[in-house]
Order: C-alpha cells, then structure tokens, then sequence
C-alpha cells in the first residue's frame, strides 16, 4: 500500500479540513467520518463537523433529528449546537434535493456552503459529510461534488467491500480528478462477512489508484470505537492530516491528486 505521506509532501501544509464522500448510501461514511473526528480531537486538532443536510430525519423533542450529524457532533465533543453541524434536517429518507421539495423548500449550493463555513475559526478543522455518493443531489442542481468543488477540500472516499465496488470507486475518482479535487485515500468497509474469499478488492485498487487503499474488516454488531481499534489506516490517517492542518502553509495551495493510474 503507498503512503499518504507523498499527499502532504505535495501541498497538504496548511490543511484546513477533509470531506468524507462515498460510492453510495449506506457504505460507511458516517462511522468512518466519526472515528476520524474522535482521533482528530484525540491529537489536539478542534474539529467542526458539518453534514449541512441530512434526509431521513425522524422527530425528535425539539424538531427532526439528524442522527448521522448527531454522531459527528458527540465525536467531536462540540461546543457548537446541533443545528450548526446539520442546517437542513429532511424527514424523507430520499435524496436531500427530493426530500426537502416534498416539503416545499429550496436548498441552494450557496445555503450548503455558508452552512459548513459558518463559525469555522483558522484554528478550526473542517470535516465536512455528504449525503449519499458523489453524484448524488444534495440540493437544487446541486450534487455533493459541486460542495466539494466549492469548498475545495481533499477528499476521502468510503465505499462497500463487495462485488462491483472497483467500477463504483474508479468512477468516483474519475468524477473528482474531473474537478481537481484532491483525493487522500479510499476506505473499503466490509460491511457484512466476505462472501468469496478470492475477492481482494484493495488489492485489485492499489494497481489502479496511486493513493492508499484500505479495507476496515467486518466486525459483527461493530460501533465506531471498534473501527479505531482494528484500522491502523484511520490511526496513520488522522496523524497525517493533523500534522498537515498545524504545518505552515505551503505555497501554491493544493494542486495535488491521486490519480487513476494508465
């Protein structure tokens, strides 16, 4: 597997934050982002989560009640409210861009944007979540790419360990090359057993990406701190970025990117 040390050689000083996207819905992203943001806080770093918008949201006491923003917000011991990580709780659990016209409102990039800069110090590192795969619309015309390319933050991409998935990352890499986005790494999560033993997905990746890829093994009933028990990836991940976020800042900016090899 290669380093990701080459990614902070190449522009990473100085770094202000990371987005957590995926291939699909439901492959992780919320647990990988969690662990990241408690090994962040664990090396100093004061993390501001932010998932702006959250579909699928059920009731609570005070208003829907985004889960996945809510675990963000716990890992990162936040001083700030809930309602600063997650602007735009959605009940529907359909793509944000859906959910929030079945309740006759119109997000915009420009909402998403200020929502994950709001109250974001120099100190502060940005972890940003998306909702869904790359591709998918967060708001009016709007898919997590464009949040991604506005917010110009590396990328780290979370996809399901299973058959299939080196068409589903290849495509999202391309996606992201398409618009200079730098990527750090890729995360495979098995999420259920191994089906076929001969299937090595990071394997078969590492000869494609010039980037790390990672594989957190499947843990039955497994919960975010066992994550950062069984992947010494997220633990080197999180010295990385945190050695990046408090180095001097490196000139030009990030211009860097792991790239799909020819």
């Amino acid at each position: 597997m290669k380093s990701i040390q080459h990614a902070v050689e190449l522009g990473m000083a100085g770094l202000t934050g990371l987005f957590v996207t995926g291939t699909d819905t439901g492959v992780g992203k919320t647990w990988v982002a969690v662990a990241l943001t408690r090994l962040l806080v664990q090396r100093g770093l004061s993390v501001c989560p932010r998932k702006p918008v959250e579909s699928g949201c059920a009731s609570g006491e005070d208003g829907l009640l985004p889960q996945d923003a809510a675990a963000l917000w716990k890992a990162a011991d936040s001083t700030e409210s809930l309602h600063q990580v997650c602007a735009y709780p959605l009940r529907a659990a359909l793509s944000p861009e859906r959910a929030a016209a079945l309740e006759g409102r119109t997000l915009t990039l420009d909402q998403l944007v200020t929502a994950c800069q709001s109250g974001i110090g120099a100190d502060n590192f940005l972890l940003v979540e998306g909702a869904g795969g790359l591709l998918s619309p967060l708001a009016t015309g709007t898919t997590n790419a464009d949040l991604a390319a506005a917010l110009q933050l590396p990328m780290l991409v979370v996809a399901a360990d299973r058959l299939g998935v080196i068409n589903h990352i290849l495509l999202t890499v391309e996606a992201l090359q398409h618009r200079a986005l730098p990527l750090v790494g890729v995360v495979l999560n098995q999420s259920g057993p191994m089906t076929d033993p001969l299937m090595d997905n990071a394997a078969d990746l590492a000869h494609w990406l010039d980037c790390p890829v990672e594989r957190i093994l499947h843990r039955p009933g497994h919960q975010a701190p066992t994550w950062m028990g069984i992947s010494p990836f997220l633990h080197g991940l999180a010295s990385r970025l945190a050695a990046a976020h408090t180095a001097p800042k490196a000139i030009p900016p990030i211009t860097a990117n792991c790239a799909a090899q020819k």
